[in-house]
């Protein structure tokens, strides 16, 4: 008696969890048609994915001022954009938090942060939070690779394998998936953990 109790007890639990997963697993998958956006830029002007014109494809990244991960990875970023915006496939950075809830998020603490570091790509905030949770995005840093003729997700994750240390890195996810799609084959791995802080919000 007590050992089918259990057996129901541990169904429930697995049942639940499942349920769990399932509820919170929004946003776009590996395949999904993205739609466009247009959000302010630092430079005070409105931009959507269609302001780049004749592109392959978009390096999209949440990412943020604050968060120690975004931080480490901010060199990484600025590398991604400057190896691919030519091939095109060009950076769009997006942050995501809310700046009532962390000041240093402000838009003009991005404006500052963005000069400081010398960012080559746009740097957009989701004022209002209205186009990261359509993403489905969690982290800051979260990367979705999109090709710009389907706009379909092609690629979604980490940058690499090594969310703080760039010295340890032995896998490059984001940079094989775009070699990748721009040789004209199937990008392998299609999915990786984002690691990094949670997005901010009220």
């Amino acid at each position: 008696m007590k050992i089918t109790k259990a057996i129901l007890l541990l169904c429930v639990f697995a049942l639940t969890a499942f349920t769990i997963k399932t509820d919170t697993e929004a946003g776009y998958k590996v395949g999904d048609k993205i739609e466009d956006f247009k959000l302010k830029n630092i430079d005070n002007k409105m931009m959507s994915l269609s302001d780049f014109g004749e592109v392959k494809g978009y390096i999209i990244i949440f990412t943020c001022n604050t968060c120690p991960y975004s931080v480490a990875n901010e060199d990484r970023i600025i590398a991604l954009d400057k190896k691919y915006k030519a091939a095109g496939f060009p950076v769009v950075a997006i942050n995501p938090n809310d700046p009532n809830v962390v000041p240093d998020d402000s838009f003009e603490k991005m404006q500052v942060r963005a000069k400081e570091k010398g960012f080559t790509f746009p740097y957009l905030l989701d004022e209002g939070q209205k186009v990261y949770p359509k993403f489905g995005a969690t982290k800051t840093p979260h990367v979705y690779i999109v090709t710009a003729n389907d706009m379909k997700v092609q690629y979604i994750g980490a940058i690499d394998n090594s969310s703080r240390n760039p010295d340890a890195v032995s896998e490059k996810y984001a940079e094989n998936a775009v070699d990748a799609l721009l040789a004209g084959k199937k990008v392998e791995k299609t999915d990786t953990r984002a690691i990094g802080c949670t997005i901010k919000t009220k």
